[in-house]
């Protein structure tokens, strides 16, 4: 008999460059539907993440102010049990700063 269990893994980011890129290897390297997926501030303000990154920052170098960098990105699966050591190195190595399973 095979374990059909799910986890919720809950993985943060500093940029939200590095938590689109976890959201595009679940989808495509684990099979996680999109629509499965969730992101999120990790404070309760709106961010787009702690540190500049892609989008945020300007032609010229400069961090653009419409893009709020107050916090911390949260990334967060529903993941088959088969899967969980899986998931969690592949998020490591996409520079998560925190990955848990609950």
């Amino acid at each position: 008999m095979s374990d059909d269990s799910t986890t919720t893994i809950r993985a943060t980011f500093k940029t939200r460059e590095a938590a689109d890129l976890a959201i595009e290897h679940l989808v495509q390297q684990h099979g996680v539907s999109r629509p499965d997926i969730f992101v999120q501030p990790v404070a309760s303000n709106n961010s787009a993440g702690s540190a500049p990154s892609g989008g945020d920052v300007g032609n010229n170098g400069d961090v653009r102010t419409d893009a709020p960098l107050e916090g911390e990105i949260e990334v967060s699966a529903d993941i088959a049990a088969s899967k969980i050591a899986a998931v969690q190195r592949s998020l490591g190595d996409l520079d998560a700063m925190r990955v848990s399973g609950r």
